[in-house]
């Protein structure tokens, strides 16, 4: 868990600051070359995600943390000296790489340390450890951004939690016997092509996990780059853009510690297009009911609902999963997940600069909402009652 906490904090840096950076320093108009980070980050972190799993299951879990950690090294150090914005976006191919590395091997080692009833507990806290470091990051570096300058200050603290994530990674063990103990053995016979069909096509259950887990990293997307963006033109300082970027993560990160260990209890099917429908609402409203004190409390909501999805998620290709297939079924899954931050940054970007902000934000919304609608059709229910009994 403190691992996954530096992990969200070097990322949460850039929550707050990134955005504001192109048009400060760099001078950039365009809302689709602003999102041009994202594009570069949600593709190389989804390729890593992908590849992650196998990996982690063919040289151990501790050794691809350590080489995801390698990989964020230099990303703050290429942000404060970056001449142009073409080094802003290369970092973020780095940071990428990094995320998705790092991340994905604290949801595997999670996964290997607790059995099936107490999955969706303990990948809450794997994500709540990541999303509260986040928000604070995202708030402090907010501060610094407004009071010291963008650069350097913010990515001074990225590269210290990098650091320090490194230096508790190296004290870590792995955990891949758990793994070979809960599997009796059994080892990954299909070929990968096989698997990642069946993941992101066929079963319908984890398919539709892929596709709603694509959709949530596109509004989270939109979060990220685009209401910076919005919440500026509308008059804003960077201290209050800090404070709005870092309370949806904030409710998102704490609420996980609770929407994990109800899915345990009650199942997972419902969280999940609960916590889709609420999300599309939340969405809808930055628009609909603008003002400070309204974008406070639909982050509260934005917040709230990506906790009943995002864990609950992650448990679901878990419970579904062969067991020996696991960590590269749950790669799977976080490669469509994460190609949601490209897809959301081309599609906010291209609508942002067609047509507007408001309009950008509604499509995402009812995105969203339809595809909390195809889990409701399609996923069927992955937790057992015996299991929920027995909790």
């Amino acid at each position: 868990m403190a691992i996954n906490a530096f992990v969200g904090g070097v990322v949460g840096v850039e929550r707050s600051t990134l955005a504001p950076l192109a048009g400060h320093d760099f001078h950039l108009a365009s809302r689709a070359a602003i999102l041009s980070f994202l594009i570069s980050f949600g593709l190389v972190k989804a390729a890593s995600n992908f590849v992650a799993g196998g990996l982690a299951d063919r040289f151990g879990r501790r050794t691809v943390l350590l080489v995801g950690w390698g990989a964020a090294l230099p990303v703050p150090v290429l942000i404060i000296l970056a001449p142009s914005w073409g080094w802003v976006v290369f970092a973020n191919v780095l940071l990428g790489v990094n995320q998705g590395l790092a991340w994905s091997t604290t949801v595997n080692m999670k996964i290997d340390l607790v059995g099936p009833e107490r999955r969706g507990f303990a990948l809450g806290l794997n994500e709540a450890s990541g999303y509260l470091a986040v928000s604070a990051a995202a708030a402090v570096a907010g501060f610094l951004a407004a009071n010291y300058g963008i650069r350097p200050g913010p990515y001074l603290l990225a590269e210290s939690l990098a650091i320090c994530g490194l230096a508790l990674s190296l004290i870590a063990r792995d955990t891949s016997r758990h793994m070979q103990l809960e599997s009796g053995g059994a080892v990954r016979t299909r070929r990968l092509r096989r698997v990642a069909a069946e993941v992101s096509f066929r079963d319908h259950t984890m398919s539709s996990a892929c596709q709603a887990g694509l959709v949530n990293n596109l509004n989270d997307g939109m979060a990220w780059a685009l209401l910076p963006l919005f919440f500026a033109g509308r008059g804003l300082g960077l201290g209050e853009i800090g404070l709005l970027a870092s309370i949806y993560p904030a409710i998102w990160g704490a609420g996980q510690l609770a929407t994990g260990w109800t899915s345990d209890l009650f199942g997972r099917k419902p969280l999940i297009v609960a916590g889709m429908l609420l999300q599309s609402v939340a969405i809808a409203a930055f628009v609909i009911l603008p003002g400070f004190g309204w974008w406070l409390a639909e982050s509260a909501v934005l917040g709230v609902g990506t906790a009943l999805v995002y864990p609950t998620l992650l448990a679901v290709v878990s419970d579904a999963a062969h067991v020996p297939e696991r960590a590269t079924s749950v790669g799977i899954y976080r490669f469509w997940r994460d190609c949601g931050y490209a897809v959301g940054a081309i599609v906010a970007g291209v609508i942002a600069d067609a047509e507007g902000f408001s309009a950008a934000i509604i499509t995402i919304a009812c995105l969203t909402g339809l595809s909390g609608l195809v889990v409701a059709l399609r996923m069927r229910e992955t937790m057992p009652i015996a299991g929920r009994a027995l909790n």
